[in-house]
């Protein structure tokens, strides 16, 4: 006798999902499912239809117990409590978390589950009150800061990039929400004109429908997706084959248009990694900016641009996050199955960025609690907190006089991981921020050799004992490592600290390429005495 197969709606498929893993799928997740290839679909649009086999098939080798699979290879000490993976996405990149892209931030909720006052099985006590004072040493973004305010508490960054400070103290800062939208209104309106006249959007417009003629011929959705993934495709083959043969097109339209692309000698990062249109356009921007005459009004509009550029880089979509050679040509995208193309307009993503903000920023207002948060630009192993806040926020300076601070929660750079300016180079580019790389801890450039190793160490123990002399009686000090080189033994040992538990949890949702079992240790210090 013949199985009868088991139908449902895009609608059913996401109640039943949520049914069967306990947890919310939206019809947005199936629709992601079918759009890439993890699920089979029927029928078309409003008429689509999935097997039943299909969901259960993707949701038990995705759930075979990741919990289980993950301990297997990383330790039965793995605190699952800690990987949130009862979270969307949109939980952990909540209101002002997503202003902007930084790569190596830890999400919102580590944060806020140490520095709040609930208790649980592994977390024992409270460690933070209401208006105690926790210290970033290596503040990044600004996550600890965001989170602080979020749960009444104040708090001091350090970073020794100005412009992840920069990132960091715009999220905080009040806005005169009105004055932004207008402000944002008036450069728009003279930036579509400028567009116009640049015929960008003639260009692109005419671009993006050739491709998608090209696209739904060649790259059917969810089918070319759905029969890599079933081996019945070879990607990279017919991948290259396609994209050679649009290439004819793409440069007719582009010398039809006129349009210049990237410079065969660049001497600056703006040179190498944007079309011509791109960065005539990125000038003009950042000059209506120099005119506003608020001056929180002027940052925020600044960061708005950083998000904006980063966005239209001359790379592939896949070499977004780590650059790797400009791109300045039509090509195959394995992440978005399909023909794509450069950026030769910002419009889009000005728009699109300058709306996401002024969101963000309002959701943002309704949780923010009456206390002080600043990020200081400086070396921690060396700066005098008291003195440098007291010329940035006096009213913050003096809380800090009467009170010190409670504790430090921070996760410091990876060994020989990232470089932290060159990550966002553009914004330093266009922005004429002051690098200083050269005082970066661990940075990628110096390598993980034992030269690096031993410099990282003292590095972050140099931190914590200069940081030491603010912190009062019966501190705590949080770290989130991922300490494969056993360092954080010694490091604590040099500060004159000891470690008191350690608090190990999986990183289930990570930007960079490898997605296979990860961890990152939260390790806790207290003082020798």
């Amino acid at each position: 006798m013949e199985e009868t197969i088991e139908y449902l709606t895009v609608k059913k498929a996401s109640l039943w999902a949520t049914d069967y893993i306990g947890k919310e799928v939206t019809t947005s997740n199936i629709s992601y499912l079918i759009q890439y290839g993890r699920i089979a679909k029927v029928g078309h649009n409003g008429s689509t239809q999935i097997p039943k086999s299909e969901l259960v098939k993707y949701y038990c080798s995705l759930n075979k117990s990741r919990e289980t699979a993950w301990k297997e290879k990383l330790g039965k000490d793995l605190n699952w409590r800690l990987s949130f993976d009862n979270l969307k996405e949109s939980d952990t990149t909540k209101h002002i978390h997503r202003l902007h892209p930084y790569k190596g931030k830890f999400i919102p909720q580590l944060v806020e589950y140490f520095l709040d006052n609930h208790t649980d099985t592994f977390k024992t006590e409270k460690y933070f009150n209401k208006n105690d004072i926790v210290l970033d040493p290596f503040c990044g973004s600004g996550t600890t800061l965001a989170q602080a305010n979020e749960l009444g508490l104040h708090a001091i960054g350090i970073d020794v990039s100005s412009f992840n400070a920069f990132i960091s103290n715009c999220k905080i800062t009040e806005y005169d929400i009105k004055n932004l939208e207008e402000q944002i209104n008036q450069i728009t309106i003279k930036l579509y004109a400028k567009v116009k006249l640049l015929k960008s959007i003639d260009f692109e417009n005419t671009l993006a429908e050739k491709l998608k003629q090209f696209n739904d011929k060649y790259f059917s959705v969810p089918e070319f997706k759905y029969k890599i993934r079933q081996n019945l495709i070879d990607e990279n083959k017919y991948g290259a084959e396609k994209e050679k043969r649009f290439l004819p097109i793409y440069k007719k339209l582009i010398a039809d248009y006129k349009i210049a692309l990237l410079k065969k000698n660049p001497k600056t990062f703006l040179e190498k990694w944007y079309v011509k249109n791109i960065q005539n356009e990125l000038d003009f921007v950042f000059d209506e900016i120099k005119t506003v005459k608020d001056a929180n009004i002027k940052k925020i509009l600044a960061l708005i641009l950083s998000r904006t550029m980063r966005s239209c880089r001359a790379t592939t979509h896949s070499d977004l996050a780590t650059l790797v050679k400009p791109k300045s040509t039509t090509y195959y995208c394995s992440k978005h199955g399909k023909i794509c193309k450069p950026i030769f307009s910002i419009m889009k993503w000005w728009r699109s960025y300058s709306k996401d903000t002024v969101k963000r920023l309002k959701d943002f207002e309704k949780l923010k609690t009456n206390t002080h948060q600043y990020c200081l630009t400086g070396d921690s192993r060396t700066i005098n907190i008291a003195s440098e806040l007291s010329k940035k926020q006096k009213d913050f300076a003096q809380v800090l006089q009467k009170q010190k601070i409670s504790g430090i929660f921070s996760s410091p750079p990876y060994v020989g991981l990232i470089d932290y300016h060159e990550q966002h180079a553009y914004a330093y580019d266009l922005f004429g921020f002051e690098r200083k790389d050269e005082l970066e801890i661990g940075p990628l450039f110096k390598g993980q050799g034992k030269d690096a190793l031993k410099s990282y160490v003292e590095g972050i123990s140099n931190v914590l004992n200069n940081c030491k002399k603010y912190l009062k009686d019966g501190y705590n000090v949080f770290l989130v490592a991922n300490d494969k080189y056993n360092l954080y033994p010694e490091i604590a040992k040099k500060a004159g600290m000891k470690i008191v538990n350690q608090f190990k949890r999986p990183v289930l949702n990570r930007t960079e390429k490898d997605k296979g079992a990860y961890s990152e240790i939260i390790f806790s210090f207290k003082g020798e005495g």
